[in-house]
């Protein structure tokens, strides 16, 4: 019997909430499992706590997945998610965000990938942008000026079974499954990173998952393990886009450069951005060129950054 518990750590975003935790009840549950949920309520100044707690009254009339929840006043996802792994003590945490969904097969494939690789101790799939239809038509564009990365994210490496390694794009902390023990060998996630309310700041993912990859843990994709993550319209305004590709270049140059000096091409590639969305014609362009602007300009900042 395998033991598993889905994550989610949360801040003030009580309907989002919910939703995802509708979904995990709406999936397809393993015979062979130990489920449950744990939400780690995050500085919540709104109504989650009230929600949680009309969840756990309402349980046991329901066909409910058990939820427990506990709650961490220091403001940092880091720290929600490091107070989580010291509430579990064996299994497998599934790590979930509070606006994502779980496929209705999520919950049956985790549990096949484990009994067919035994050996693996960290798991991710795919997660898609639950797109509704209503998204802006140049979100889908390929050409010259596509926007990237996506401002609702996305990971997918394919339809095959592979080992993430230091060379393939690493997942999204939300849509990871790691087996407790490996917390004992890695370490928790770094509380110098990460989210403090919603302020895009990111990274402390990407570090342990870089540690763990370094240390050798078997970390494997299964393409069957899908999350969707919820498309918020306010990613689609170019402040916000801005804000991300900044904070997420910043975040990501902090963890891996080999030294705080700044390599001069950095300085070309801005000069070039900047002169470009100056004289383009094109709203398309403009965009395009600014969003390039902020990202060097957030690697910039990363190779500034404190060492920590």
């Amino acid at each position: 019997m395998t033991d598993l518990t889905i994550i989610i750590c949360t801040h003030n975003r009580s309907e989002l909430l919910v939703s995802a935790i509708e979904s995990i009840n709406a999936a397809e549950r393993p015979i062979s499992c130990n489920l449950k949920i744990l939400v780690i309520a995050n500085a919540c100044t709104d109504n989650t706590v009230k929600k949680l707690k009309d969840y756990q009254y309402h349980h046991h009339n329901t066909n409910t997945v058990p939820l427990l929840f506990e709650e961490e006043l220091r403001p940092g996802k880091s720290y929600a998610l490091n107070h989580a792994i010291r509430c579990v003590k064996t299994g497998f945490l599934c790590f979930m965000d509070d606006d994502q969904r779980i496929d209705k097969n999520y919950l049956i494939s985790i549990i096949e990938t484990i009994a067919e690789f035994p050996q693996t101790t960290m798991l991710c799939g795919p997660l898609y942008p639950d797109w509704q239809g209503n998204e802006p038509a140049w979100v889908h564009e390929n050409g010259k000026y596509r926007i990237y990365p996506l401002p609702v994210p996305e990971f997918n490496l394919g339809i095959n079974l592979i080992q993430v390694t230091k060379e393939n794009q690493t997942p999204p902390g939300g849509q990871i499954i790691i087996r407790k023990d490996v917390f004992d060998r890695v370490g928790y996630f770094s509380e110098d990173l990460g989210p403090k309310g919603h302020n895009l700041v990111g990274g402390e993912d990407t570090d342990f998952f870089l540690r763990a990859i370094n240390l050798g843990e078997q970390f494997l994709y299964a393409p069957t393990i899908i999350q969707y993550h919820f498309v918020d319209p306010n990613r689609f305004k170019l402040s916000y886009l801005l804000h991300t590709s900044y904070q997420r270049n910043r975040s990501l140059t902090s963890i891996t450069r080999q030294s705080n000096r700044i390599p001069f091409y950095l300085y070309a590639k801005l000069t070039n951005y900047l002169l470009s969305a100056i004289f383009s014609l094109s709203y398309k362009k403009i965009r395009f060129y600014l969003i390039r602007t902020a990202c060097i300009l957030g690697q910039i900042a990363g190779h500034l950054q404190t060492p920590r």
